[in-house]
């Protein structure tokens, strides 16, 4: 992902709003206390998405999804 931000510097508020939806909801009580997704949680998306939960989606479906996520919660909060 660092190498992601740094080669599409765009991408990084896409990135950081993934980040901050898919974080553990109790990140603040456990170490090392930063808003990150479970590793659990990961390989079941891999999982579900590619049938390896050791899977390494491609660049062009990462940016792909990180550009959706970021629209449908743009929009969301439009309902509001």
């Amino acid at each position: 992902m660092l190498g992601l931000a740094l080669r599409r510097p765009r991408l990084l508020p896409h990135l950081l709003g993934a980040a901050w939806a898919f974080r553990s909801r109790d990140w603040y009580r456990r170490p090392p206390f930063l808003p990150l997704p479970s590793a659990q949680y990961l390989r079941w998306r891999m999982e579900t998405a590619y049938g390896d939960p050791d899977a390494v989606p491609p660049e062009d479906e990462l940016v792909a999804f990180l550009e959706w996520g970021s629209d449908m919660r743009r929009r969301m909060g439009r309902r509001s």
